[in-house]
């Protein structure tokens, strides 16, 4: 290895720690709507997990992005704030997978399927893994309220947004596809 790649590589561990430290520090307060209530920053590092892991996904800023991927939308966290400590391109990823909780429930829910296929490459990968990341909570942990119907209504929904998103990463398509076949 040169001096320059192992300077890279340094870097680019860095920048994921520190992605995964503002995230666990902005998420510090919320807990997963399973049953026992599981830190929610188990949730980011799974789609980071996942990512890695089943997708074979490298590139740092899509990682990076999936740790932060839920800080705008559900914490005090802003685009300049992101955009400050990860930079564009990261800041920008988030963005687009960020809902607008200005907007009611279902018309969050149908600006996430029109918008998927129109997404980026890295938003893509990250809807990908957020995905696959939920269906597998539902089906082993589902939330104490949530009837079946509920889940299935759920199950159908991410579906259809992921069908926006394919032929971004068979890998993660398959492992969204194992996932969606377990929704009973």
């Amino acid at each position: 290895m040169t001096d320059s790649t192992v300077a890279h590589s340094f870097g680019e561990a860095r920048r994921l720690i520190h992605a995964l430290a503002f995230a666990a520090h902005k998420h510090r307060d919320q807990r997963r709507k399973d049953k026992d209530a599981s830190p929610y920053i188990n949730h980011p590092i799974a789609l980071a997990h996942i990512l890695i892991s089943e997708g074979g996904v490298s590139d740092a800023v899509v990682l990076c992005a999936a740790i932060l991927h839920d800080t705008i939308e559900d914490t005090k966290t802003t685009y300049a704030e992101l955009k400050s400590n990860f930079g564009t391109e990261i800041a920008d990823v988030v963005m687009e997978v960020t809902d607008d909780k200005s907007l009611e429930k279902a018309e969050r829910k149908k600006l996430q399927i029109a918008h998927a296929a129109k997404a980026s490459p890295r938003a893509k990968l990250v809807k990908l893994a957020d995905k696959i990341a939920n269906l597998r909570d539902l089906a082993s942990t589902p939330p104490h309220d949530w009837s079946i119907e509920r889940r299935r209504d759920y199950f159908d929904w991410a579906k259809q947004v992921i069908d926006g998103v394919r032929g971004t990463n068979p890998q993660l398509e398959a492992a969204f596809d194992k996932a969606y076949a377990a929704r009973g």
